[in-house]
């Protein structure tokens, strides 16, 4: 394997071209180009360039509509929703998020609803955003069916994953998490089969309920929640607020997100926005958040989650990727 250095704004331009050859409009292309930089940039493999070259041939096979503009509907004072119309989910949030700030900002609280997106990949993306304007942001997502329920072997629910960001006083990320529900992420397993690499106990079980540490046998079988019980409790959360409060697909209809000739994904997400100053005591939040971080800073190991990220502008990537993103930004679809 070769590696190279390549830069973000690098990716972020050559991500947006190859968008916008193969069938995106230029703002909607540019939207999901800065969500490669910043999976790149916070070495999020699976959800950085890795997902461009599916991104490309799904526009070309209609999978996702990249002409589309996302229409927003606020039905209640505190609620927006979007309606991505099997559009990128990047688009739809970024059309959806001021009157959601808006909202929350007059309420205390608000709830931004995606429905009918393609796959958002990293949620903690999205949250970051929330807290970043400071208000607290809590996602949540979910996926093709890959999860069995605990004691069972037939997938039921997907990763579906969880976020939150919480903002700092200066209006930056304090600290986040952004996990899937289940043991690991399933690109993980993908990326350990196309290695020939074992995984760990506990991520999968077999077709047949068996442990195994075969990342094929783990595809053909079922992923395990995180934490048995507790992660399946939090995906079973993840699942309501993504697909029966939007109107969504369940994780059990959706169909696989890479495959190229499928029905659209029509998944959808949930956002909380929460005003840490809806009691017009700010100074109280920020202390407590303050208080917090100090005590987890002062160990010498520990650290909040989603803290400490080298954010340099030039990243390590694969010269076969590279080369790829390059030719995808090249070639003009027949």
């Amino acid at each position: 394997m070769t590696i190279i250095s390549v830069t973000l704004d690098e990716i972020e331009n050559y991500t947006t071209i190859a968008l916008e050859k193969h069938g995106a409009l230029s703002w909607v292309a540019k939207e999901v180009a800065k969500a490669v930089r910043v999976a790149e940039a916070e070495n999020n493999k699976i959800c950085g360039l890795y997902y461009l070259d599916s991104y490309c041939k799904q526009l070309k096979s209609g999978r996702v509509n990249g002409q589309i503009d996302p229409k927003v509907t606020q039905p209640k004072s505190g609620c927006v929703n979007v309606d991505a119309k099997n559009g990128f989910a990047q688009a739809a949030f970024s059309m959806g998020l001021q009157s959601a700030l808006d909202s929350a900002k007059k309420n205390g609280i608000s709830l931004l609803t995606i429905a009918h997106s393609h796959t958002c990949t990293s949620l903690g993306y999205f949250t970051a955003q929330i807290a970043k304007h400071g208000f607290i942001g809590i996602g949540a997502t979910n996926a093709p069916a890959c999860v069995s329920p605990p004691g069972g072997n037939r997938p039921i629910l997907g990763t579906n994953p969880i976020s939150m960001s919480v903002p700092s006083s200066d209006k930056t990320v304090a600290f986040q998490f952004d996990q899937s529900t289940s043991a690991v992420a399933i690109g993980k397993i993908r990326m350990a089969m196309a290695a020939g690499e074992a995984i760990p106990v506990g991520w999968a079980i077999d077709k047949d309920g068996n442990p195994t540490t075969d990342a094929e046998a783990a595809l053909s079988g079922s992923l395990l929640s995180s934490g048995g019980y507790k992660g399946y409790g939090f995906g079973l959360m993840a699942e309501v607020l993504a697909s029966a409060l939007t109107g969504s697909v369940s994780s059990i209809n959706a169909s696989p997100l890479k495959t190229i000739d499928d029905e659209p994904h029509n998944l959808g997400q949930s956002y909380i926005l929460i005003d840490p100053n809806f009691s017009g005591n700010k100074q109280q939040f920020w202390g407590h958040i303050k208080n917090l971080s100090a005590a987890v800073e002062e160990q010498p190991s520990a650290r909040l989650p989603g803290v400490r990220k080298d954010l340099s502008q030039v990243i390590e990537i694969d010269q076969i990727l590279w080369n790829q993103v390059l030719a995808l930004a090249s070639t003009t679809p027949g």
